[in-house]
C-alpha cells in the first residue's frame, strides 16, 4: 500500500502518456483532472494486486471514446464515479476497490479522480499493460472475467446500466453505440469481479512503472540527457527510428481515432521512412511495406527535446519524434490474448513476432 500525493502526478501523467501508444486520452488533461481531485482530499490510496483479497468486490473504471473528442469535449469530471455509482445501484453493493482499464494517456488517470470521489483505493495495475482501443481486449475478459453488468454516464446526467450481454464483443458494441449517442465520450464501469480474479488477470504495477518512466523523463530534463534513451533504460525495448512526421491522416469514425502517420528519419537515421497506423492507439509500423513492430508491442512517440508523449490526437505535421518500440507484458502474449489484441484481431495478416 502506498498514499499517492499530488506530487506523484506529474510523473505518473508522463509515463501512462508514453504506455497509452497513442492513446488513452491526453494525459495532460487527465493530470488536470487527477491533481484537482486529489488535492480536495489530500491523497488516494494505491494497494498492490498481492494486498487484494479474495473476498473484496472490484470494479473496472475509466473513459471510453475517441481520444480527439476527450480532448475537444471536456469532461464534466464526475462521470466515470457516476457510472461506478450507477453499478454499485444497479448490483446493490459496495466496491472495495478500482480498478484501472488501461495504462494509457489521461485514462489511467480516471480511476484515480474516482478513487478520490468514492473514498476507495485504486489497485496498482490494470487490464492492458498500455492502451487498446476496445473493450474485450482487457486481460479481466481475456482469462474468463464477466462482461455484464457495465455501465456508461455522461457530462448531462445521462446513465445506461446494461445488465445482459452475449459477451465481451457485444459488450463493446453496445456500449460503443452507446457513447457515441453521449457525444463520443462518456465515463464506464464494468468487469466486476472478485478479488482472487484481479489478482489472477490484472497486469501488476503498472501505476508504479508509470511513475520510474515518469521519473527518467523528468531526470533526462534536468540534466539535458536524451529522454528516448531514459524511457528504454526503464521499459527495455529499443528505440526504432528518430524522424520527423511529414504526414498524418486522422479522421473520426464509429468511436474512434483512426489513420497513419509517416516519418522520415534525420539524423543516423536518414534516408529511412516509416509508416505507422493506428486506431485509437499505434498499432503497427510498417518500414518497406513490411511490418516491423506489431500490436501488442507497445509503439509509442515520444518528443525528441523533452520526451513527452505524443498522442494521436495531437501529433503534427513537422513534429520530431522518437519512435519507440517496447515488450508488452506476458499477460499479452499467450494464445488467449493473442487472439484478441494480436495482429490479426486489427485485420494484419502477419504474426506476432516479440521485439527482441
Amino acid at each position: 500500500m502506498w498514499e499517492l500525493v499530488e506530487e506523484d502526478l506529474e510523473s505518473i501523467a508522463i509515463g501512462a502518456g508514453i504506455l497509452g501508444t497513442g492513446g488513452g486520452g491526453n494525459p495532460y488533461l487527465g493530470f488536470l483532472r487527477a491533481r484537482e481531485a486529489v488535492r480536495r482530499v489530500g491523497k488516494v490510496t494505491v494497494i498492490d494486486p498481492t494486498e487484494v483479497v479474495d473476498q473484496h468486490q472490484i470494479v473496472v473504471s475509466g473513459g471510453m471514446g475517441s481520444p480527439v473528442v476527450s480532448y475537444e469535449k471536456l469532461p464534466q469530471g464526475d462521470e466515470e464515479a457516476n457510472a461506478v455509482r450507477a453499478l454499485e445501484s444497479h448490483l446493490g453493493v459496495r466496491f472495495d476497490a478500482i480498478a484501472p482499464f488501461e495504462m494509457g494517456g489521461g485514462n489511467s488517470m480516471a480511476p484515480l479522480v474516482v478513487s478520490a470521489a468514492l473514498d476507495i483505493p485504486v489497485v496498482d495495475g490494470d487490464g492492458m499493460g498500455r492502451a487498446f482501443p476496445e473493450l474485450q481486449m482487457i486481460t479481466y475478459l481475456i482469462y474468463g472475467g464477466s462482461a455484464a453488468p457495465a455501465a456508461l454516464a455522461d457530462e448531462r446526467g445521462n446513465q445506461v446500466v446494461l445488465s445482459e450481454v452475449t459477451d465481451a464483443k457485444w459488450l463493446e458494441r453496445i456500449a460503443r453505440s452507446v457513447t457515441i449517442e453521449m457525444g463520443g465520450h462518456a465515463g464506464l464501469a464494468g468487469s466486476p469481479m472478485d478479488g482472487a480474479h484481479c489478482r489472477r488477470t490484472i497486469i501488476p504495477n503498472t501505476l508504479r512503472l508509470a511513475q520510474r518512466i515518469g521519473e527518467a523523463v523528468l531526470e533526462a530534463r534536468r540534466n539535458h540527457w536524451d529522454p528516448g534513451a531514459a524511457v528504454v533504460s526503464v521499459t527495455g525495448g529499443r528505440r526504432h527510428l528518430r524522424g520527423k512526421v511529414v504526414d498524418v491522416e486522422r479522421k473520426t469514425t464509429k468511436g474512434f481515432a483512426r489513420g497513419h502517420l509517416i516519418l522520415e528519419g534525420i539524423g543516423d537515421d536518414a534516408g529511412r521512412k516509416i509508416r505507422i497506423e493506428f486506431q485509437n492507439e499505434n498499432l503497427v509500423v510498417l518500414e518497406d511495406g513490411e511490418p516491423q513492430v506489431v500490436v501488442p508491442d507497445l509503439i509509442t512517440l515520444v518528443s525528441t527535446d523533452r520526451g513527452e508523449p505524443l498522442t494521436t490526437e495531437m501529433i503534427r505535421y513537422g513534429f520530431r519524434a522518437d519512435v519507440l518500440a517496447i515488450p508488452c507484458p506476458d499477460l499479452l502474449k499467450t494464445p488467449e490474448a493473442l487472439a484478441v489484441v494480436g495482429p490479426r484481431a486489427f485485420g494484419y495478416d502477419v504474426d506476432f513476432i516479440p521485439i527482441s
